[in-house]
């Protein structure tokens, strides 16, 4: 594994190896890596020549200072856990990502006026302007997201298509601790006793779907958060798994998925669900 740190550096080495006709695979992280990430860079490994992993705290994706600040660092850890399923690491820093503060303000359309962009105003247009400036550096064939961030999914995508980047999204299921928690960076910031019953948020989901339509399954998540103290319900929505705009019924849309965020203390968790 080579650990790249200057946009030059990864510019020259993503030339190289497409002019040698090699497949590229991308995983787009924020490093404090969990075994949900590596799921995405084992797959890559498997569907592509060469690996590029990214790990950078985009700052212009966070709307709150505060979370910026304690987003866990642990870059020496996270070269470990890759190991040598990707063959280059991109490990830069702020200003040589940004040498400039970025201005790019993109319109993602419906996708990105509900659930994450309502609660986070500009999050999804600091995704929008990290990915893309990765994948123009890089130029993967295929880039891998977990499905835990659906959304985030839908945007990148639309911005793909907007940009009229060649290169294909490839969405990968969610990877849960043995107690059904989604994996998620910001599980390390929960004490032990918030841990466990943040596994409530997924055991709730579950059960949610045994209910015959939306009011019934809406009326029983937000009752059910509702009675765990340590749980702050942000939103619970059930939406087109598509357009993600809400439904009134099972029988709006061909898929309809339930989307959660809960805080668990001080930590903000977001979680999804399919109903069909």
């Amino acid at each position: 594994m080579q650990v790249i740190n200057t946009v030059k550096e990864l510019l020259a080495t993503a030339t190289k190896i497409k002019a040698e006709g090699k497949t590229v695979g991308m995983v787009p992280t924020m490093g404090a890596l969990h075994e949900g990430h590596l799921s995405l860079i084992r797959r890559a490994r498997k569907e592509n020549d060469a690996v590029f992993v990214s790990i950078f705290v985009n700052p212009v994706q966070f709307n709150n200072p505060d979370d910026l600040r304690k987003y866990p660092r642990t870059l020496e850890r996270d070269l470990e856990l890759i190991g040598e399923d990707a063959d280059y690491v991109f490990a830069p820093s702020v200003e040589e990502v940004f040498p400039v503060q970025p201005s790019e303000v993109y319109d993602f359309g419906p996708v990105e006026k509900v659930m994450e962009g309502a609660a986070r105003p500009g999050h999804f247009n600091g995704v929008g302007v990290i990915v893309r400036r990765l994948l123009e550096w890089v130029r993967p064939d295929k880039a891998y997201f977990g499905e835990k961030d659906y959304q985030q999914i839908a945007v990148i995508r639309e911005m793909v298509r907007q940009c009229n980047i060649q290169s294909e999204i490839v969405p990968c299921p969610i990877v849960r601790e043995p107690n059904g928690l989604a994996m998620s960076s910001r599980n390390r910031r929960l004490t032990p006793h918030e841990f466990e019953t943040a596994a409530n948020i997924h055991r709730i989901l579950e059960e949610s779907r045994q209910l015959p339509d939306v009011p019934q399954i809406q009326a029983f998540v937000e009752e059910r958060i509702a009675a765990i103290p340590e749980f702050r319900l942000e939103y619970f929505t059930i939406a087109d798994d598509s357009t993600l705009q809400t439904v009134q019924s099972l029988q709006d849309a061909a898929g309809v998925m339930g989307f959660i965020t809960v805080y668990v203390g001080e930590v903000r968790l977001i979680d999804n669900i399919r109903y069909k």
